[in-house]
């Protein structure tokens, strides 16, 4: 049988890919497994933040679309890349166990974040980061720095920075743990939705391949990552308005803490709420609260005066299909 895996061509999304593939050889030596290189927009537009950018499926639409196509047989996803709507006939059969889904300070010269001086420059990619960043520490300057990990953590000497921030999977994954100056508590930074989940996927159609694949699962990760997904979905979720939630097993329960803050950090709204492990519906809840807090002042000043979050009817038929 052979397999051919779609993936994008950065460093850490072929070390995803091969880390699928040997996976797959585990399951069955006899499984052939090839790998096909397909470039995103986001891979091709690295001159602006992906905020300014804006959109859904930056890093996933081209090879949703050749899955759909028929030219690979399954592709390999960062989740927090993935939108939340799945195209129609395509599913998601497997998530692999969750690295660790926090943030990570590089520093330049060994200082923390907390050691900074004001005026000093932070790298990050991400909206999130940044507001967050900008919330508890103010007087950093924060400069947005885009491509690939190792591109990213060059960039810290390259443009003079005091350091960045960067997802701890993506920096495990790549090798460069030694680099960590020190781990974001989640109280500080919360992750982004998917942050550390590897997800696999399929045509819904092709039964073989999505019961090979569905061997893979870890039902736990994604458990938390349908419960972050269901918060992301309800409040409509893009990459121009910094949304965080990161949900974590407790027992037979889960533990769910969500965020929604201005890019400029502040007004920031966060809740948490504790649930049933499986209820997706409790990420819709979280949203709900945030909402009843003034969470929605920020989503209708940065997205539309008129924004409204996503019927439950509709995210109820999403987690059906």
């Amino acid at each position: 049988m052979k397999l051919i895996i779609g993936t994008r061509g950065s460093a850490l999304a072929m070390w995803q890919a091969s880390h699928v593939a040997n996976l797959l050889k585990g399951i069955d030596p006899g499984i052939d497994v090839e790998l096909k290189i397909i470039k995103t927009q986001g891979d091709k537009i690295l001159d602006a933040p992906l905020a300014k950018i804006g959109g859904k499926g930056l890093f996933t639409k081209e090879i949703e679309d050749a899955l759909l196509e028929g030219s690979i047989d399954l592709a390999v996803h960062s989740m927090k890349d993935v939108p939340t709507e799945t195209p129609e006939g395509l599913s998601l059969p497997a998530m692999l166990k969750r690295e660790d889904p926090r943030d990570v300070f590089i520093s330049r010269d060994g200082r923390a974040i907390n050691e900074l001086n004001v005026g000093e420059k932070i790298g990050t990619s991400s909206l999130r980061r940044r507001a967050f960043l900008l919330h508890k520490f103010p007087g950093l300057e924060v400069v947005s720095i885009r491509g690939n990990v190792d591109t990213r953590v060059k960039k810290i000497e390259t443009e003079n920075l005091a350091g960045a921030l960067l997802a701890a999977a993506g920096i495990i994954r790549m090798g460069f743990s030694k680099r960590i100056k020190h781990f974001m508590s989640v109280d500080d930074m919360i992750p982004a939705i998917g942050q550390g989940a590897i997800g696999i996927e399929t045509r819904t159609e092709d039964s073989k391949v999505v019961e090979i694949v569905s061997r893979l699962n870890d039902r736990e990760t994604e458990k938390c990552v349908l419960v972050e997904r269901a918060f992301l979905m309800r409040l409509g979720g893009g990459c121009q308005v910094p949304m965080a939630a990161y949900c974590e097993p407790l027992g037979d329960d889960v533990k769910l803490t969500g965020a929604v803050t201005h890019p400029d950090g502040s007004p920031i709204f966060v809740d948490t709420y504790i649930g049933p492990a499986g209820d997706h519906m409790i990420g819709v809840m979280m949203a709900d609260r945030l909402i009843d807090r003034g969470a929605d002042i920020v989503l209708k000043s940065v997205l539309s005066s008129d924004w409204k979050p996503v019927p439950v009817e509709k995210i109820a038929q999403a987690y059906s299909a």
